[in-house]
């Protein structure tokens, strides 16, 4: 099953199977569409998404499968761990999985993860503080890093 959800950032495809959601992506794609198909998981993830962007939800609980290797599954657990409204560099995301010389095959693991958002590969960045790598585009990155900065620190924004 498919549904488009029309996100501040564009549309975000979503793809579900009976139990699970198995991937969100960005994407031009579906973007006119008027009727997305639906089932329980479905609106359930619909609804969290709504909540994360009205910033009052911090963490998604829906069921979620996305198929991956088990290394990166395990780089996917890693991303889990990463509180809210927080970064951490790959190098150091390496070094809590067990391995700092693992650092670019849990980029590129970070890279196949197709659960934008949830699964919260954009809360990685580099050693040196600087915005790398996002399937979505850096901009929109920045955006989801300082969605959650705000809402996590109470930043308000006058303009």
């Amino acid at each position: 099953m498919t549904a488009y959800y029309p996100s501040p950032l564009g549309v975000l495809k979503i793809v579900a199977t009976d139990d699970a959601i198995a991937a969100i992506v960005f994407t031009e794609e579906g973007a006119e569409a008027a009727a997305s198909e639906t089932s329980p998981v479905l609106q359930q993830c619909i609804t969290q998404l709504d909540e994360y962007f009205s910033g009052t939800r911090r963490t998604f609980d829906f069921p979620i499968g996305q198929a991956g290797t088990a290394f990166q599954q395990k780089v996917w657990e890693g991303l889990l761990a990463i509180p809210y409204g927080r970064t951490v560099s790959y190098l150091a995301l390496s070094k809590t999985l067990g391995d700092a010389k693992a650092i670019r095959a849990v980029g590129t693991a970070n890279g196949r993860n197709n659960l934008a958002i949830v699964v919260p590969c954009h809360r990685v960045i580099g050693s040196n503080q600087s915005l790398t790598g996002y399937a979505g585009g850096l901009w929109r990155k920045q955006w989801l890093l300082e969605h959650e900065a705000k809402v996590a620190n109470g930043v308000r924004v006058l303009f």
